[in-house]
């Protein structure tokens, strides 16, 4: 799943005939691998959810071109971009000689900043379950992609062996997801990351009473993130597996309260 800056866009796309899955996906992109991945792996479907929901903003060949502009990105979120792109790579920072999972491509330039900041021993791996996005993150990596990873994968179903990442970072994805991916997601995510490292989420949340962002947003995300507002109704560490209940979870809001920053430190 691919993560969305993209809730506010209007823009309208025709369908296109037909969206490659299964291992006709699988064989559109060339993608560096490393050993922490199965040597040969099943073909990763595209999710049902997502041909239905979010072609228009990631599937069709024209998304990519019309989403991929800074300027546009950080109008999604309100000029919120940048600040929500650093509280969560300064979160990173004390990793950046360690090995990093970032869940699903981004819009925008976090990816690239992200492996500005890695340290001379440090590694990324980024997973994606639609290859258009990988391609797209591919080609805006240059020269950066000797120390990054691509890999075509389910965020709910990660392929990684339990404790091999010092860090998980998930960049406006959840909100994309209906409840029982999401759910997955979120254990994967912690399955794979070290005990003492972090998981940093950054996405959706429901704004103060007072902030007038609260009645834009609610027919903007009803419209066209069918499942967002579940963030507005729920904490993200409800949907923590119960063996994670105990973890220590650091969470901060932004801008109203619209955006949320929550941090889980593994045991």
């Amino acid at each position: 799943m691919t993560s969305s800056q993209s809730a506010q866009s209007t823009v309208a796309l025709p369908r296109p005939q037909s969206l490659k899955s299964g291992a006709d996906a699988e064989q559109t992109v060339r993608l560096e691998t490393t050993g922490s991945a199965a040597e040969d792996p099943p073909p990763v479907p595209l999710p049902v959810y997502l041909q239905q929901t979010y072609w228009w903003a990631y599937l069709h060949p024209a998304s990519v071109r019309i989403f991929e502009r800074q300027w546009l990105v950080n109008l999604i979120l309100w000029g919120n971009f940048a600040q929500l792109r650093d509280v969560a790579l300064q979160e990173l920072q004390p990793f950046s000689n360690g090995h990093i999972l970032q869940v699903a491509c981004v819009y925008g330039d976090f990816t690239e900043r992200l492996t500005q900041r890695l340290g001379p021993d440090g590694r990324l791996d980024v997973v994606d379950v639609a290859p258009v996005q990988l391609e797209n993150l591919k080609s805006k990596l240059n020269n950066d992609s000797a120390r990054v990873g691509l890999h075509h994968q389910d965020s709910a179903h990660l392929r990684f062996a339990d404790a091999s990442y010092d860090c998980v970072v998930v960049f406006f994805l959840l909100h994309e997801q209906p409840e029982n991916v999401r759910i997955r997601t979120i254990a994967q995510a912690l399955r794979v990351v070290k005990p003492g490292g972090k998981v940093v989420f950054v996405d959706y949340h429901r704004p103060d009473v007072l902030n007038p962002f609260r009645y834009v947003m609610i027919p903007i995300l009803a419209s066209l993130e069918p499942f967002a507002m579940d963030l507005w109704r729920r904490e993200i560490k409800d949907w923590l597996p119960d063996e994670a209940r105990n973890l220590a979870i650091d969470k901060q809001t932004f801008f109203g309260g619209l955006y949320q920053k929550v941090v889980i430190t593994a045991g």
